[in-house]
């Protein structure tokens, strides 16, 4: 059984597969591909409203409220706890459909609700956990709460530590980038990353004493580094 825990402090992708899929995942409007399938899974993977089933769980009771203030407002702390409420449910829903444990973490700040999954060192979540997955499963979250909301969410997920597994590739292509500049290049560019990814890019470039600029559009969105 998922446990999950609320801690709250104010302060694109085409979709993989999962190796070894059990049951169907539904196919959910504006994801850009194909929707992974879960290992294990003993039925469906729980539906996004408005995309052909029904949202997990109950909704919030100030869904109208929020979305009566415009897609764009900024989203207040009771907001992002919802967020996180809903995209914590619609998690648990599809760890209990493939047959795995895992303790949920729900946390508000910077304008984002975060959601990690955890669990003990038995327990499987390698399926879960790669980088391309949990980007998929992130953006099937979102959209089960955009559609719960009618607001547009920047929900981030973690899965068995895999943002921190990616900060530290990140920091890995910041290196070698600075390196090439040190060794004569002009400019270097990295590969086309989520806005998220991008931030955490910037923060570090800065850290090094060097310049970067986001530069591209859509999913071809990149980041430039040179000197500062």
């Amino acid at each position: 059984m998922t446990q999950k825990n609320a801690e709250v402090q104010v302060p694109e992708v085409q979709m993989p597969e999962v190796e070894g899929a059990g049951g169907d995942v539904p196919e959910v409007e504006g994801a850009g591909g194909d929707v992974p399938e879960v290992e294990g899974a003993g039925g469906d993977v729980p539906e996004v409203e408005g995309a052909g089933g029904e949202t997990s769980g109950e909704g919030p009771t100030d869904e109208t409220a929020r979305a009566g203030r415009g897609i764009d407002a900024e989203p207040t702390e009771q907001d992002l706890v919802d967020e996180g409420d809903l995209a914590a449910d619609y998690i648990e829903e599809l760890l209990d459909i493939a047959d795995l444990d895992g303790d949920i973490d729900i946390d508000a700040r910077a304008g984002r609700a975060y959601v990690s999954v955890t669990a003990s060192g038995d327990a499987n979540l390698r399926q879960l956990s790669k980088p391309d997955t949990v980007a998929a499963l992130q953006e099937l979250t979102r959209l089960a709460v955009q559609n719960r909301t009618g607001r547009f969410s920047r929900l981030i997920l973690d899965v068995g530590g895999s943002r921190d597994a990616r900060a530290a590739e990140l920091a890995s292509l910041v290196e070698h980038a600075v390196a090439r500049i040190d060794a004569g290049a002009a400019t270097a560019s990295l590969p086309p990353m989520s806005s998220y990814e991008r931030k955490i890019v910037h923060d570090l470039v800065s850290e090094r004493g060097f310049s970067s600029e986001s530069e591209g559009e859509g999913r071809d969105r990149h980041t430039v580094i040179s000197r500062a």
